[in-house]
């Protein structure tokens, strides 16, 4: 039976964030806000814990996961980032956007997609996932809360309340979150390539490539 930690959305109480790390680190799958929309999580190196997320949203042993990140420093411990592709991430972050780049050798090999050997990342502005993530020390390894056969996202926790008790073992409650998903970017060529339209705006992507 998943426990239920409703979270001040302004003032996010240090106690229950104290009390839901404590769960991360024993293995649990957790449904937390971003500012994009409700997403699945547990630890980067909780095995059982992301065979469970794959379960939970029936993906392939191929799908990717994204690493969750409180900053860009941490950003670059997974992911090679050069001059012009940190300019760009500074203006993007923290924001609605899910950013594909080229793995380091600290990036659990298992995250990273087969051939071209990338690694998806992003920086939510949430003041729950940020302190969160603070308490954590260390990135989420995370997905979109769909719940199948559904198509779109959970937006409010409540509505989903009698699915999501025997799935998960903790729901960080933030209020409603919206269905939009992050914009994913591909970083890791020359030119920055639109991969998924979402939440974040792209207007200035024309003009970036004709530069």
């Amino acid at each position: 039976m998943a426990e239920w930690y409703p979270i001040h959305p302004l003032n996010p109480q240090k106690r229950l964030l104290d009390r839901i790390v404590a769960r991360l680190r024993e293995g649990a799958v957790i449904a937390y806000p971003t500012d994009s929309c409700y997403a699945l999580g547990c630890r980067i190196g909780d095995k059982a814990a992301s065979d469970r997320l794959r379960a939970i949203r029936q993906f392939g042993k191929h799908h990717l996961f994204t690493l969750v990140c409180r900053d860009l420093s941490e950003v670059g411990t997974y992911a090679r980032v050069d001059n012009r592709q940190f300019r760009l991430l500074k203006t993007m972050t923290p924001g609605p956007y899910t950013f594909v780049l080229l793995a380091t050798p600290d990036a659990p090999r298992r995250l990273l997609h087969e051939k071209r050997k990338t690694i998806g990342l992003r920086v939510p502005e949430h003041n729950i996932t940020q302190a969160l993530l603070h308490a954590l020390g260390e990135p989420l390894l995370s997905c979109t809360l769909i719940l199948p056969p559904d198509e779109l996202p959970v937006s409010d926790p409540e509505q989903a309340r009698e699915r999501l008790k025997h799935l998960v073992d903790v729901v960080v409650e933030g209020g409603n979150c919206g269905v939009e998903p992050t914009t994913v970017l591909d970083l890791s060529e020359d030119e920055p390539r639109l991969i998924r339209k979402g939440k974040g705006d792209v207007g200035w992507l024309a003009a970036e490539n004709m530069g």
